[in-house]
């Protein structure tokens, strides 16, 4: 099983990007999905998560101008992030909870994608 991230990039303050991360390999279900992010000198915190019955929580920083959704026929998720700010600067990591077709569930990571929002 792994996880692919896309989508960093470089944004002025105000700005939108998408990220997606698809989920391939052996799975049978994939259970909650999500994305984390860590900024320099500051510990990896949780931005979203959705579960696999669309119920979705957010970092109370990021509520109203980001949102998550998932795509299961694609094992995809995403991260809409509008109204970018500097302190949004970060390496976003996907992470999905995941039942492979043998083995156990288990959480997956993918690579992380910069994002960076700056003037």
């Amino acid at each position: 099983v792994q996880l692919q991230a896309f989508g960093g990039g470089v944004v002025q303050p105000g700005g939108s990007l998408r990220l997606s991360c698809a989920a391939s390999g052996s799975i049978a279900r994939i259970n909650t999905m999500g994305w984390y992010r860590q900024s320099p000198g500051k510990q990896r915190e949780l931005v979203a998560v959705v579960t696999s019955g669309a119920n979705t929580v957010y970092f109370d920083s990021v509520k109203g101008r980001f949102t998550i959704s998932r795509d299961n026929a694609k094992n995809t998720v995403y991260l809409q992030m509008n109204d970018l700010k500097p302190e949004d600067t970060a390496v976003y990591s996907c992470n999905a909870n995941i039942t492979p077709r043998f083995g156990r569930r288990n959480d997956y990571w993918g690579q992380g994608t910069l994002v960076t929002v700056s003037s």
